[in-house]
């Protein structure tokens, strides 16, 4: 049989979290820089305990005022500091909770960015290292988010996204492009159950390429999110894919 694991970003303001959780298997909650707030990750943080949903972070840029989409240019230090920061902040939360922090997936211009730079994804890396080297490294598949996170002695999880297309190099077409969402649920499907299946995307240029896929990501606050989730979640259970997380 083969697994999969559904991800979530959560925590950020929609308030769809309780009609998504029975479709997911982790979820990665917003720290408070780009989105949300304490009493946001209290109640996300309670719903994943109570469906049993793995509880992540989902550190970002000091950004909420551009959903941490804006690319910064911060020191080792400063990225290492930024992390550890809301690491700490939901590692409260959710012990207060009698929960535990299962991973780490960076958000926005972070992630797109360490997705391409060795130097920020060492620095993440580390930082989460430092903070808890049982946590896993949820980074996009085949980046270097994966490598500098091995090298650095973190489990890893192969990220692939349910709503985006890929260019031909495995990396997400930009946000800025028109086609760079994916807003029918039958095309998410498909594309699904080809990178399960295959290990394989069809990129924007109809080429089909390697891709990983250990996690597979459904934004929260996509308009489509509840839609896609259920729809995946039936065809990957029809398809006898078991839903768990890793």
């Amino acid at each position: 049989m083969q697994y999969i694991d559904i991800n979530c970003d959560m925590g950020e303001g929609i308030g769809n979290e309780m009609l998504l959780m029975p479709f997911i298997s982790s979820a990665n909650i917003a720290c408070g820089f780009h989105a949300g707030d304490e009493a946001e990750m209290k109640r996300v943080v309670n719903l994943c305990l109570k469906y049993n949903v793995a509880i992540g972070a989902h550190p970002s840029f000091n950004d909420k005022q551009n959903f941490g989409r804006s690319e910064m240019d911060l020191s080792v230090s400063e990225i290492q500091y930024l992390i550890k920061t809301q690491l700490q902040i939901l590692h409260n939360i959710v012990k207060a909770a009698g929960g535990k922090l299962h991973h780490v997936k960076p958000h926005g211009a972070l992630y797109n960015m360490a997705a391409k730079d060795a130097t920020l994804a060492k620095a993440i890396a580390v930082a989460v290292k430092d903070f808890d080297s049982t946590l896993i490294y949820y980074g996009l598949s085949g980046s270097v988010m994966i490598e500098e996170a091995m090298r650095a002695g973190l489990k890893t999880a192969n990220e692939v996204f349910a709503d985006r297309t890929y260019q031909p190099d495995g990396s997400l077409t930009p946000r800025s492009w028109s086609y760079a969402l994916i807003t029918n649920s039958d095309e998410a499907v498909l594309q699904v159950l080809q990178m399960i299946q295959e290990k394989k995307v069809t990129a924007t240029n109809g080429k089909k390429i390697s891709l990983p896929a250990d996690t597979i990501c459904i934004h929260g606050d996509g308009i489509h999110a509840l839609e896609f989730a259920k729809k995946i979640n039936d065809r990957l259970v029809t398809a006898g894919i078991q839903i768990q997380k890793i």
